[in-house]
């Protein structure tokens, strides 16, 4: 075991776990940020996306010992008072159904935005492939496209 000084949501914080521990049970189980989920544990259906360095990362799959200084953000880190403009998208365009897998999403959507602020259907279907067991993917599309309109590249 080793300790670990970690930046998560602009937050210095330090941890004490084996360096093989993926971040994904560092944020849950040590710092208590249980908006990232755990789905299928191999990197694939991104439940648990969160940013690191601003890219949508599967944390699952990274290690603690890789943050280094990365700058590490969760849902809970993208709006502290959940007025970013995909969740208040999200929260408009009634995109849930059952909302597993919908922190995963806003952050994949979150790191899209910032890399093309005003996506076209098509980028939105070549970078958002994160899993919806509910298939809510059409509405997920246009509370993206919603955000976009609404200024969401330009905020955090």
């Amino acid at each position: 075991m080793a300790t670990y000084k970690i930046n998560v949501n602009n937050k210095q914080l330090t941890v004490d776990a084996d360096a093989d521990t993926p971040l994904l049970w560092v944020l849950r189980d040590h710092l208590n940020l249980v908006g990232t989920k755990f789905g299928c544990g191999i990197a694939q259906c991104g439940a648990c996306t969160v940013h690191i360095n601003g890219t949508a990362t599967r944390s699952c799959q990274f290690p603690i010992a890789a943050v280094g200084n990365y700058k590490v953000t969760t849902i809970e880190g993208l709006s502290p008072t959940g007025t970013h403009p995909l969740q208040l998208a999200w929260e408009e365009v009634d995109v849930p159904q059952c909302g597993y897998c919908q922190a995963g999403q806003i952050m994949a959507a979150a790191a899209l935005l910032k890399k093309i602020p005003n996506p076209t259907d098509a980028d939105i279907d070549a970078n958002m492939n994160n899993i919806c067991r509910c298939g809510t993917h059409v509405r997920i599309r246009k509370a993206i496209h919603l955000a976009a309109a609404n200024g969401g590249a330009n905020v955090k």
